[in-house]
């Protein structure tokens, strides 16, 4: 006998098996890139020691992965519109793959920029490709809950590579290389392997996908609420108005200020440990990893207290003074297990209010106007990326302790939450403006 299901029921359905069946694959491809992009941390003071790789330069040369991915992060996202998000994350895995194993060719600062920027180049486009295909997947409903298991990958792997590359490190000497080698080396092959089976593997949208019926493919779009690209042209000149508008630019700027922290966070907490008199790469690595746990419980706790709480600029101010709080407690407290777990606490706050910034813009952003605001947000963020680990540098180069970059923490932080009110005075602003929006705040 058949059993006819109502179109709600498909729908749920089809979007429970879309999710056990693509993300492990997005989470896979963002896990890699991810390891990618910060095991240099773990190389810092053997590039140091081997090539002379000053801590100002790897600051310099840590943040340019970012300038190169923000320069190309929009062009990239078009190209993954017109030619398919399928080809084109996979052409950035293999591309990012071999640059991050050609890392192991670093002779001295130099090759050092030149790769990392190459690197950022590489895989721009990424996460925009990635939350593009979220969006010909899943309903608005979901994507929220989507996005958050996406978001579980950068800090697992945080949790999982920096031991890994603490250990790939010990193999320093055999063939005739050093350990830092060794780790680019093993590091980015894997990255290769995946992108080959993403093309063969990540359907691009419901109706490519073997393993969904016709009716559950026609519903997964239907929900998707699929852009009406024939009629785009009528809307083109519409995107730029999500740029100017003072709760894009001021999220896109708080934002900044996270990934200046946060990003700086990441590339130094190994020196520091280090400088606390712990020599062992792999122990180095695995006291490293309290940055993920702090950032993979932060992404899983702070959604849901928002989610509870459901006032948003109310939440972004509790969770950046959060950040504030524990990052100058860092500054006064110079017990090493004490720092250890404050490393955790840190990363808790400025990981876990990630997820918040994106559902805060996407309430106020639609159409095409998300398209380019989110982009934008996103670009600025990035460049925060590259003013952390430089500003990181130039504080150990002065003071000669990696730690003194917990000052870069608590200045950017506080400045983050002096923007919150001018973000919740902009929100209430718009709200009056179209009536029909309700303000949350």
């Amino acid at each position: 006998m058949t059993i006819m299901l109502s179109t709600a029921e498909t729908h749920w359905l089809a979007t429970r098996r879309a999710m056990a069946r693509l993300i492990p694959l997005m989470c896979a491809i963002y896990f890699m890139s991810f390891l990618d992009r910060t095991n240099v941390a773990i190389a810092k003071v053997a590039l140091s020691a081997d090539l002379g790789i000053s801590a100002a330069a790897y600051g310099l040369g840590a943040g340019l992965f970012f300038l190169g991915y923000a320069l190309l992060e929009v062009p990239s996202n078009l190209l993954a519109h017109r030619i398919g998000p399928r080809r084109w994350i996979a052409r950035i895995a293999v591309t990012w793959g071999a640059l991050s194993s050609a890392m192991m060719f670093v002779q001295g600062e130099w090759s050092f920029y030149l790769l990392r920027v190459l690197l950022g180049i590489a895989e721009a486009g990424l996460f925009p490709a990635l939350m593009y295909m979220v969006t010909l997947w899943f309903a608005p409903k979901d994507r929220a809950i989507v996005i958050g298991w996406i978001y579980l990958a950068p800090a697992l792997a945080l949790v999982i590579g920096n031991p890994i590359g603490g250990a790939l490190m010990k193999m320093d000497g055999i063939g005739g290389l050093h350990g830092w080698q060794w780790m680019f080396l093993l590091e980015g092959l894997p990255s290769i392997i995946v992108g080959v089976i993403l093309w063969f593997k990540l359907p691009e949208r419901p109706s490519d996908a073997r393993w969904l019926t016709k009716e559950e493919a026609a519903s997964l779009e239907a929900h998707a609420v699929l852009p009406d690209h024939a009629d785009s042209h009528k809307y083109s000149g519409h995107w730029v108005n999500a740029l100017k508008r003072p709760t894009t630019i001021l999220i896109g700027l708080i934002y900044f200020l996270n990934q200046v922290a946060f990003v700086g966070l990441m590339f130094f907490t190994p020196s520091m440990i280090q400088q606390m008199q712990i020599t062992s790469p792999l122990t180095v690595g695995l006291l490293s990893s309290s940055i993920g746990f702090g950032f993979l419980v932060g992404v899983l706790v702070l959604p849901r207290i928002h989610r509870k709480i459901g006032r948003d600029c109310y939440c972004l101010g509790l969770f950046t003074s959060g950040l504030i709080a524990s990052s100058v407690t860092f500054t006064l407290i110079n017990d090493p297990a004490v720092r250890i777990a404050l490393f955790g606490t840190t990363a808790f706050f400025a990981g876990g209010v990630l997820p918040i910034y994106w559902a805060i813009a996407m309430k106020r952003l639609q159409g095409i106007q998300a398209a380019a605001g989110l982009a934008f947000i996103n670009t600025i963020g990035l460049m925060g990326g590259f003013v952390g680990p430089y500003l990181f540098g130039l504080m150990e180069k002065n003071t000669g302790v990696s730690s003194s970059g917990f000052y870069v923490i608590v200045i950017a932080a506080m400045l983050g939450l002096l923007l919150v009110p001018m973000l919740a005075r902009a929100i209430n602003t718009e709200a009056r403006l179209t009536p029909m929006k309700p303000a949350t705040e």
